[in-house]
């Protein structure tokens, strides 16, 4: 389904330019930006993947990853197709870079979805699998619609958008994770055909307004060096240096068939990152304790074998051993089924 474009300028002879993220992309009649999901008709800008869905299942909260909002819960999870960056190395180009097939699902049926799943310990609905900010004009919609009938909204995103198309939809959402995936802008010049710094304001901006964990890719030998991230998690302790860091092992994938990161490397990352940050975990890798301690005392607050998740030693949102606070959103909402 197409729907106009929230955020764009007309220009002269029918052209348009796009304002929903940083690459502002100037668009002549019949043509379409850099996502492939915003396309010129005789000069009005419309999105064609409005309500298209093309992924949809019940997920642990922790795949997203999100280990610090509601830990041991489920999450609806849905996403679209489009993505306004060009990763070589994307896990999920299938949807984002190729014609996935699609089906429409209007905001109250995905409220509904979300009312069914709620018996399966299911908080909310996630935005995911593909670039949900690229879904623009649908969660511009959709958000307001789930956060008032009582559910959670979380967005795993690259962070790749303008501050006033964010600034609109940021009031309804309850949870990010959010790629910073290098802390090089030729990196993300390169292997991205994007900007370092827009990623930046976005992290900034919405760790000040809800609930913020950053997700960084390590593909060997491109963004994997201990100074790029010493230099990472030494900037996001800057904002907070509770904010969660997950850690993700690489593996081959679509166009780029470097070696899969090293359990040296991941041991290294998160040794490097630890020295700034409260919070470091390892993904895509067994072996590595991903278990959540005080941040004082050091004692066990969450307890994770796989998707298998323990809360312990939690009063509310405080250590019980030493009552400092938690950066743990935990609270319990009657009707849901906690799973543990």
């Amino acid at each position: 389904m197409k729907a106009e474009v929230a955020f764009y300028r007309r220009l002269e002879e029918k052209n348009v330019k796009c304002e929903v993220c940083p690459h502002n992309c100037r668009i002549k009649p019949g043509k379409r930006g850099i996502c492939r999901v915003r396309v010129n008709l005789d000069g009005t800008l419309h999105a064609t993947n409005y309500g298209e869905y093309s992924s949809l299942a019940v997920d642990p909260i922790e795949k997203k990853p999100l280990y610090h909002f509601y830990p041991g819960w489920n999450i609806l999870s849905v996403g679209t197709v489009g993505c306004n960056f060009s990763c070589g190395f994307c896990q999920n180009y299938r949807i984002a870079h190729e014609d996935a097939p699609t089906r429409f699902l209007s905001p109250d049926e995905l409220l509904r979805l979300a009312e069914e799943c709620r018996s399966r310990g299911s908080i909310g609905v996630a935005y995911t699998y593909s670039e949900p900010l690229m879904w623009y004009e649908y969660l511009r919609d959709v958000l307001p619609v789930i956060k008032e009938g009582g559910f959670k909204n979380v967005l795993v995103t690259n962070g790749y958008i303008n501050q006033g198309p964010l600034e609109e939809i940021l009031p309804h959402i309850d949870a990010l994770n959010i790629d910073l995936k290098s802390f090089s802008a030729g990196f993300y010049r390169s292997h991205c055909r994007g900007r370092l710094e827009p990623v930046k304001e976005t992290i900034k901006l919405c760790a000040g307004r809800t609930h913020v964990e950053v997700t960084t890719l390590l593909i060997t030998g491109l963004n994997d060096t201990p100074k790029e991230i010493e230099e990472l998690s030494q900037w996001i302790a800057g904002i907070d240096p509770s904010i969660p860091l997950h850690l993700s092992a690489y593996f081959p994938a679509y166009k780029v068939s470097l070696p899969p990161t090293s359990r040296a490397t991941m041991t290294m990352a998160r040794e490097v990152a630890g020295r700034n940050l409260n919070y470091v975990y390892v993904g895509n890798m067994a072996g590595f304790d991903n278990d959540t301690l005080c941040s004082h005392c050091r004692a066990l607050l969450v307890t994770r074998q796989g998707y298998r998740i323990r809360l312990e030693n939690l009063d509310g949102d405080r250590c019980a051993v030493c009552g400092q606070t938690a950066p743990l959103v935990n609270e319990k909402k009657e009707g849901f089924d906690h799973q543990t």
